[in-house]
């Protein structure tokens, strides 16, 4: 696929984490433009693009700062969402290693438009270089101008911090996040009130992910027609950064236009590992139902994958191959996301840890029939009854395995217990 990145355009050239190696390589020039039109105009730019969320949700942008009181004496602040936690996820990390000038000037022409002096970059407490990169680009930015009492000159005053998270999965969740900004155990809240209007430390924000302020400046610089023209439809627009593990030549992270299919990126990793056969993958991140292999022309898009049942997320493609063992594999998630539940809702405490005993019990050798039924039924009582979407993400790989995998579940499920010699193979050491 013949296709000029965007996002990773300055991959490689480290001149750019200063103010004025950004700038000599085409930088700043949408905030720039910005600041030329008044803060409505800006948000509309962003509404007409198309651009949706990319931190999982894919809610629209612009919409999104529409909310935005407008007439309040309160300070308004922007939360850059940077605590990247889900497994499989590091589009963002190189975001802020590569280009954290791209990321600054996104969150200083959000700022702009919803009329906010204050942002904080809510980072990942196991990202140390990453938030140190971004420190030091902050102050360069000062240094240069572009952040501080006159934003370029033209009077717009913006503060930027870099706020340390504490390695917390659900800090990733935007109430949750506020809490632990505001010093609290990172817990969700209850919605409404929302954000935009009862956010950071009570007052109207904007939170926003890495990937989604980064697209920002190139909508500015080059128009709103210019981003609609990339993607799948209307309906999913500009470019988009895709994770790539699991059993491919080459992973990381790839640029494409939204809605690439499986087998493009596949193809742009190098093809399958060894050469193997695809079986399953998980288009989204861990939380995101995985796929067989019949989906791999599906456009990774918003709109195609929720059509076939799974989800974009945090388009975090997880690519297995004809030799890996699904059951054992949604077994070490469901002891991702029991260990990560914060524990402040009834359904997602117990679901979360009933669901990792069931499969522990399962891969031990110990299942029985009627297992992938409780595992179904588990499903039913978490998803959908939770402050948050943590319980709807711990159920997302469960279901997908029973429904879509079944002949895999059973075969696991011998009426009289015994062992497989695939099922000795992956349940030697595993204990119940």
């Amino acid at each position: 696929m013949a296709y000029e990145p965007v996002l990773l355009r300055h991959v490689g050239h480290p001149e750019v984490r200063t103010v004025a190696g950004y700038r000599e390589r085409g930088g700043y020039r949408g905030l720039e433009q910005a600041l030329t039109m008044e803060p409505d105009e800006v948000i509309e730019a962003v509404k007409d693009s198309g651009l949706r969320g990319r931190g999982g949700a894919g809610f629209p942008a612009g919409l999104k700062w529409s909310f935005i009181p407008k007439e309040t004496d309160q300070p308004k602040y922007l939360v850059c969402n940077a605590d990247e936690s889900e497994p499989g996820t590091y589009k963002d990390r190189i975001l802020m290693e590569e280009d954290p000038q791209q990321l600054i000037e996104g969150c200083a022409i959000c700022c702009y438009a919803v009329s906010a002096n204050t942002c904080y970059i809510y980072i990942r407490g196991e990202y140390v270089e990453q938030a140190e990169i971004l420190e030091e680009a902050i102050r360069d930015a000062y240094q240069a101008g572009v952040l501080g009492d006159s934003v370029m000159g033209k009077g717009f005053k913006l503060d930027m911090y870099v706020h340390r998270g504490a390695g917390a999965y659900i800090c990733g969740e935007e109430t949750g996040m506020l809490e632990s900004l505001e010093g609290k155990r990172g817990q969700p809240r209850i919605k409404p009130p929302f954000p935009a209007v009862v956010g950071a430390f009570g007052c109207p924000t904007v939170i926003n992910n890495v990937e989604t302020l980064c697209n920002v400046p190139h909508i500015l610089e080059r128009g709103a027609d210019w981003f609609k023209q990339i993607g799948t439809d209307e309906r999913n627009t500009g470019p988009k950064l895709y994770c790539v593990s699991g059993h491919v030549e080459r992973p990381g992270t790839y640029e494409y236009p939204i809605g690439a299919t499986l087998n493009q990126i596949i193809e742009g990793c190098g093809g399958m590992w060894r050469g193997r056969q695809l079986k399953a993958f998980i288009p989204g991140g861990a939380s995101a139902p995985m796929l067989p292999a019949e989906f791999a022309d599906t456009p990774l898009d918003f709109d195609n994958l929720a059509k076939a049942g799974s989800m974009l997320g945090s388009a975090a493609v997880v690519v297995m191959d004809d030799q890996t063992d699904l059951v054992r594999s949604v077994y070490r998630l469901a002891k991702f996301f029991n260990h990560e539940s914060c524990g402040q809702c009834t359904p997602c405490r117990e679901g979360t840890n009933w669901a990792e005993l069931v499969l522990k019990k399962i891969v031990a050798g110990n299942g029985k029939p009627g297992d992938d039924e409780l595992i179904l039924r588990i499903c039913r009582n978490m998803g959908g009854t939770t402050l948050c979407p943590l319980a709807d993400a711990a159920v997302g790989p469960l279901r997908s395995l029973v429904q879509n995998f079944p002949d895999e579940v059973r075969a696991w499920l011998d009426s009289d217990g015994a062992l497989t010699p695939a099922r000795q193979y992956f349940s030697e050491g595993v204990t119940v």
